[in-house]
């Protein structure tokens, strides 16, 4: 293999990595699982605005974490990793028709709020007597907060880092 060919791997398996560093943090304050979760690894979902190479990685880290973590099990590695996924992949076909990376940021926030009700579906599943409203509106809130705070971070460390450029 080429170093072209091996390269995305590689930065896949870092950006993976830090994923499942990023969530040990918040997973100490039990901040990292079940209805309130303030994952600061949820900022490199941003990634995959600036390159679409990025979401292996991402998800990657998601099951990981999501295997090997708190609340460790089969439902939260196919629900956290299928949620993540389902929005990289909506990210990736529609931001194409966005013109600036603030907007296709705005809609990585959204994507990523909006179905946190997978997440919600699964702890209400898993969970009896926790009602889905409720633990919808608390993991789409701080979704929508940690992805809004780590917005311009990203985006200040791209006009820095140049990501499309380190994963091409």
């Amino acid at each position: 293999m080429t170093q072209s060919k091996i390269r995305p791997w590689i930065i896949n398996a870092l950006v993976a990595a830090m994923y499942v560093v990023l969530c040990l943090g918040p997973a100490a304050f039990s901040l990292a699982s079940g209805a309130i979760q303030f994952r600061v690894s949820e900022g490199l979902n941003h990634l995959a605005v600036f390159n679409r190479k990025y979401i292996w990685g991402i998800v990657a880290g998601v099951i990981l974490f999501d295997a090997f973590g708190p609340g460790a099990s089969l439902l939260n590695v196919l629900f956290g990793g299928g949620q993540s996924l389902l929005a990289l992949l909506v990210l990736t076909w529609l931001a194409p028709k966005l013109k600036t990376v603030w907007q296709r940021m705005v809609l990585n926030v959204l994507l990523f709020t909006v179905s946190m009700f997978m997440i919600a579906l699964m702890i209400t599943m898993m969970s009896s007597g926790v009602a889905f409203w409720p633990t919808y509106l608390t993991t789409a809130i701080s979704e929508l907060i940690i992805m809004t705070v780590t917005a311009p971070i990203m985006y200040g460390l791209d006009r820095v880092l140049h990501f499309s450029d380190r994963i091409s």
